[in-house]
């Protein structure tokens, strides 16, 4: 079996809420190794050892073969190397006396040719033994830190929160040590010999967080992201299924899916954070709603985590749903850092501002560099430029495939769709009017090329998911910043994700407006969000460190709140708005995805779809309209938005979903129709 416990339960659970059926789950979540109609099967790891063969066990007999290679003196180097590591005196054999080839190699400075000379004469043997893919700990296990005063009434508050509350939601501000908090409550849940899960929510923070976990709980961590490979899957799932199952799991939101015999603690940190959704394929699941449903089904406890919370988990713990603790002290009680506002519209009408930069940042900059400082800047772009466009008639290059402009990208000299991935090549003029091209926005392409210009020979890198392609590149973009060898770095949202680096004293924010104008209801809450743990980056140790936030806007409410760093400020404005337009965490937001490949059908079937559904749940259904993107890949989108009141029952709605989508694929014309739901969209 490669389910346990309440694992299929929790399958149903998902199947039900996120409108999917469980061999979709089944196929998206259990690793490929086990599907046996894939064509990526798992392939165990093997190790050769080395041991005496049969007729040389016995102390006699390895004076013997001393005899038969006292003519060849590296024979009996190796011969000599061999017994030491084997830990063979002259008293005994032990009965497990082998040695791992590769190391008895490396140990006698001998080759291959030397050791197949040894097996020849029958006094060694070769065999292959299972070996195990996941990393092993070797060093010293070290004693959890002592938590600070601040830091162990947080402590305190959490476990007497669970003593009644199933949840708990820590609210602590950047760089007051959470972590060090979720590895006393780990240790604590596995000291009762239960396991515990620690989720992250990008694939960037598991290289940091490995290391300080590993120094305290060593083996008993296992690790878990996209960037594994399919046999390093199968056995993390398999030793979980084993007796000797990890006892922690550090993983990012597939995590949740693994066969845990008994969970005890789930830490969702950073659960404010979108990429805990799942988008494609389905289940488009929420992993921190699911993990508190997994926590019920074990018994177990959930405590989330951010300095900036979801506005959905602090109206739950505001409400009693949730238990609540705050920190709000540093670490190393550093003040928050200065959050400056630059007004880069009244800089440009003074012409003051000729590059992406402000004077104020320029010298900032300039005197960070100069005392052996770091420094983040933050765009929330990739590329050269979001588009170019034709100074002469307006045209801008679209993709041929989708209903969205082509991104920039200066450095590989291409035009690149960031929903479908084509590429295009760099027209030299307008193929309208042979006007020149320019571009419009700037990405952090852009970024890089400039501060390359403003401070030549400082080291500048970038981290967006066009130089991070791999976990590897990834490691070693952090590793060379955090080593100091990197002075510059810029990011997208990459670098706002709860990264750890002491030496960072100046953090810019570009452009903050870019953030804010979305047409998305989440779209203030997540600009606040976003400026205010890039800005948490700045100044986390010894000193207070500054933030430089580039704005047209500068008193803008929610520039205001940041500014103050007032979550609650935020909070407010945006409940007043949520309940009054009815959004979460009012109601619950079901979204509605119809694909077609011909535009004229889709907008018939989208008008009927909706229309039944009005029928059956009047007002609370909205549309049907065109999403931002209305083509992906030369299949038209449309788009209802379904309000349901929290209380309505999920299977009451499904039943009207399934009859609805029966009716429509039951008309001949439509039976090509594809029918995706989102629950709870981020």
């Amino acid at each position: 079996a490669i389910l346990q416990g309440p694992q299929l339960r929790f399958w149903e659970w998902l199947s039900t809420y996120y409108l999917c059926s469980v061999g979709e789950i089944f196929k998206a979540v259990v690793p490929a190794g086990f599907h046996s109609e894939r064509a990526q099967v798992y392939s165990p790891k093997t190790d050769t050892f080395v041991r005496l063969t049969p007729a040389c066990a016995t102390l006699d007999s390895i004076n013997e073969a001393f005899e038969l290679v006292k003519k060849a003196p590296k024979q009996e180097h190796l011969l000599l190397s061999f017994i030491q590591s084997a830990a063979i005196d002259d008293a005994r054999i032990p009965e497990n006396g082998e040695v791992r080839k590769k190391e008895l190699l490396e140990k006698s400075n001998s080759n291959a040719a030397v050791l197949s000379a040894l097996i020849e004469k029958g006094i060694l043997e070769t065999y292959e033994k299972p070996a195990s893919r996941l990393q092993k700990y070797e060093q010293e296990i070290q004693p959890l830190n002592a938590l600070n005063v601040f830091q162990l009434q947080a402590y305190t508050g959490i476990k007497q929160s669970l003593l009644e509350k199933d949840v708990c939601l820590l609210h602590g501000i950047t760089s007051s040590g959470k972590t060090e908090i979720y590895t006393h409550l780990i240790s604590e849940t596995i000291k009762n010999g239960r396991q515990a899960l620690y989720l992250l929510p990008e694939i960037a923070l598991t290289t940091q967080i490995t290391g300080r976990l590993q120094r305290f709980f060593g083996n008993q961590l296992g690790v878990y992201h996209s960037k594994i490979n399919n046999n390093e899957r199968v056995e993390i799932w398999n030793n979980l299924l084993s007796k000797d199952a990890c006892k922690i799991i550090l993983g990012v939101r597939s995590s949740i899916f693994l066969p845990f015999g008994d969970l005890g603690l789930i830490i969702v940190d950073e659960e404010h954070e979108p990429s805990y959704k799942q988008q494609d394929p389905s289940p488009r699941y929420h992993a921190r709603n699911a993990a508190i449903l997994l926590a019920t089904m074990h018994g177990a406890k959930v405590v989330l985590g951010s300095a900036t919370p979801s506005i959905e988990s602090f109206y739950n713990a505001r409400n009693g749903k949730y238990g609540y603790v705050r920190l709000d002290k540093r670490f190393e009680e550093t003040e928050l850092p200065l959050i400056i506002p630059v007004n880069t519209k009244e800089l440009k009408r003074k012409k003051k501002m000729k590059t992406l930069f402000s004077p104020l940042l320029i010298e900032k900059m300039q005197e960070t560099l100069q005392s052996g400082e770091q420094i983040l800047l933050f765009q929330n772009r990739r590329g050269f430029a979001p588009s170019l466009t034709c100074r002469t008639c307006d045209w801008t290059p679209q993709c041929r495939f989708c209903d969205i402009s082509l991104t920039y990208h200066k450095q590989s000299g291409r035009l690149t769709c960031h929903y479908c991935g084509r590429t295009y090549p760099l027209p030299h003029a307008c193929p309208e009017c042979e006007g020149e091209l320019k571009p419009i926005g700037f990405g952090t392409e852009k970024v890089e090329e400039e501060i390359t210009a403003l401070f030549p020979g400082v080291p500048v890198e970038r981290m967006d998911t066009d130089t991070a392609r791999t976990k590897k590149s990834l490691e070693d973009i952090i590793f060379r910043f955090e080593s100091g060898a990197t002075r510059i770095l810029i990011g997208t949202q990459m670098i706002s994700k709860g990264l750890d680096f002491e030496n960072v004293s100046l953090v810019a924010i570009l452009n903050a407006d870019g953030l804010m104008n979305f047409p998305d209801f989440r779209a203030y809450e997540r600009a606040y969000q976003l400026m205010s743990q890039v800005a948490g980056r700045a100044g986390r140790r010894k000193r207070q460190g500054e933030v430089i936030l580039q704005t047209s806007h500068p008193e803008h409410p929610l520039i205001q709140a940041v500014l103050q760093q007032d979550y609650e400020t935020m909070y407010n404005l945006q409940m007043e708005e949520r309940e009054l337009f009815h959004y979460p965490p009012f109601y619950r937001i079901i979204t509605i995805n119809l694909k077609h490949r011909r535009e004229d059908i889709l907008s018939k079937i989208a008008v009927d779809f909706a229309g039944l559904l009005r029928a059956k749940l009047g007002d609370r259904v909205i549309g049907p309209d065109k999403p931002v993107v209305a083509r992906i890949q030369n299949i038209y989108i449309r788009k209802i938005v379904l309000k349901i009141e929290n209380k309505a029952s999920l299977h009451a709605l499904r039943v009207i979903l399934e009859e609805t989508k029966n009716r429509i694929l039951s008309q001949p014309d439509y039976k090509y129709l594809l029918i995706q739901y989102d629950v709870d969209p981020v």
